[in-house]
């Protein structure tokens, strides 16, 4: 396999997180896309707000991986902008929490009226409701993908929280040499990268909306906190890259602003 394009993330658009891990924010609501690539198959983490951040977010893979495509999907959790691409990616197995799936099928509560409201084209809203793609698969506890090559990604039912629906990926941390890496078994060790979904925000306050459950949410980020360790790189659903001492900190402002232990 081919392995030059993983020192090309960021020609191609994308933000290299680790070996064979990286990240692209997507216009609108600057919603992350994450991207985890084995020698034998691809996942990608959220599909965007519109059937063309998905349409973006393929041809963003293809650009950088040639004619490997994305194979698993998985979606941190049943809110608009991180959901209405998914119909873009045809053929590839669907993940999310537990519930899910029975959430979203018939277009999904609310879908059409809060992208709207927050400024959604009406029409490709719609479209993108009709063509919905639900979770095939769901997760109630830990699920783990083998991706090849020593590549796999840790799908893990943290929540409730941000919603009763919250699904993190933990890539686990290895030598630069294992699975999509290039580099030899002496290279220094890559950190874990855990993608939080909107759990955890860097570039605003976390939003708490209807679906919210915010009593628990604080117990939701000490999972993503032993999930990931104290030197894991932690992915916001929306905003810059952040560390294990963000986390904590905007767990004990949730736990201030709540309640919860």
């Amino acid at each position: 396999m081919d392995l030059c394009w993983d020192l090309r993330w960021e020609e191609h658009g994308w933000e290299r997180l680790a070996p064979g891990v990286g990240r692209r924010r997507l216009p609108g609501w600057d919603a992350t896309a994450g991207l985890v690539v084995g020698e034998d198959s691809v996942l990608l983490y959220d599909t965007g707000a519109t059937l063309q951040d998905g349409a973006g977010l393929r041809a963003g893979v293809r650009s950088l991986l040639g004619e490997r495509r994305v194979t698993h999907v998985a979606l941190s959790h049943p809110h608009f902008d991180h959901v209405l691409g998914t119909a873009t990616f045809p053929g590839v197995e669907v993940y999310g929490a537990v519930g899910m799936a029975r959430l979203l099928s018939g277009g999904g509560p609310g879908l059409y009226e809060e992208a709207v409201r927050l400024g959604a084209d009406a029409d490709g809203t719609a479209r993108a409701v009709e063509a919905l793609v639900v979770p095939r698969h769901e997760v109630s506890g830990e699920l783990v993908l083998e991706l090849g090559g020593g590549r796999r990604a840790v799908l893990v039912n943290v929540g409730p929280g941000h919603t009763a629906h919250d699904l993190a990926v933990l890539v686990p941390g290895a030598s630069a040499g294992a699975g999509a890496a290039s580099a030899g078994s002496g290279a220094p060790a890559a950190p874990p990268v855990v993608f939080c979904g909107d759990l955890v925000e860097e570039s605003g306050e976390p939003q708490a909306g209807p679906d919210a459950i915010p009593a628990r949410w604080p117990a939701a980020l000490d999972r993503l906190l032993a999930l990931g360790g104290e030197d894991a790189v932690y992915v916001p659903g929306h905003g810059a890259v952040v560390d294990a001492a963000f986390v904590r900190a905007q767990r004990e402002a949730l736990a201030r602003r709540f309640g919860g232990s």
